[in-house]
């Protein structure tokens, strides 16, 4: 589909403001399958995030595994679930520098002019990160059992542990969406991007356990949501506590969803 085939069939049309629920859905799905397309149109956005959780995962588990852990096969086994943490990071930053180039490219403009609801493309946006997510974390997972990495879990768990982190990223992604529609230029959002992901990848327990911090980054990283969300996948995927992790981990998703979903709606509603 191109945003020509999108355009309004008369001059007239207008956005659609009180569409039936199937109506929304199908607008939505029909806005994803765009993005869902275009996947394969851009090989280059998808080897970033199949190739750099690879990257990372043989850099810290073979280069520094021995020198933190003693023991680079058990230190994979802990750092696995980290960079599957931290690759759900990195991921949803696409989801923004996806939505600010469409911003650039005035092709929303012309979303707004078609008779279709007003969150239509913002959904098809995340709808679209969500596969290109699933495509990254099977590949991680498979990449992983090639090194060496075993799960101390049932296949079902390993599942839920891969849900989990794909729920995460569907609500960190409205963060990216504020973010893309607030700065309105492509090179901006990645470079805040990366401003706001390092400190919350490295402040954590994604590479070491936060004990061996100083006293005051220990604090930070007990109340980063990817800390969390890195407990709750290494307890679901390699044995240990999971109910707590996980239910702070669900905390931070309604946090992210009911804080930044209205500011997104808001923003969205002055660009148009």
């Amino acid at each position: 589909m191109t945003s020509s085939t999108l355009m309004p069939t008369h001059p007239g049309a207008t956005p659609q403001k009180h569409a039936t629920p199937s109506q929304a859905l199908t607008q939505c799905t029909t806005l994803s399958w765009r993005g869902i397309v275009k996947i394969p149109r851009h090989p280059m956005g998808l080897a970033d995030v199949i190739i750099g959780p690879a990257i990372f995962l043989v850099l810290f588990g073979y280069v520094f595994g021995g020198a933190i852990a003693g023991d680079t096969d058990g230190y994979l086994q802990y750092v696995f679930p980290g960079i599957l943490g931290m690759m759900t990071l990195f991921a949803t930053m696409g989801v923004g520098v996806a939505l600010s180039s469409d911003l650039s490219t005035g092709i929303f403009d012309r979303f707004r002019s078609l008779p279709i609801v007003r969150i239509a493309p913002l959904i098809g946006a995340i709808g679209s990160d969500i596969v290109r997510q699933i495509i990254s974390l099977t590949a991680l997972v498979g990449f992983g059992l090639l090194l060496g990495v075993r799960f101390n879990a049932s296949i079902w768990s390993v599942l839920a542990g891969c849900a989990l982190a794909l729920a995460f990223a569907l609500a960190l992604s409205w963060v990216w969406v504020l973010l893309a529609l607030a700065v309105k230029d492509t090179q901006a959002v990645q470079g805040l991007g990366a401003i706001i992901i390092l400190p919350l990848a490295f402040a954590s327990n994604i590479f070491v356990q936060p004990e061996t911090m100083p006293d005051w980054m220990q604090t930070i990283a007990t109340w980063n949501p990817v800390g969390h969300l890195v407990d709750a996948v290494r307890g679901l995927m390699m044995g240990g506590p999971v109910a707590q992790p996980v239910m702070y981990t669900v905390i931070w998703m309604a946090a992210f969803v009911v804080i930044f979903t209205p500011l997104s709606l808001i923003a969205y509603k002055r660009r148009a």
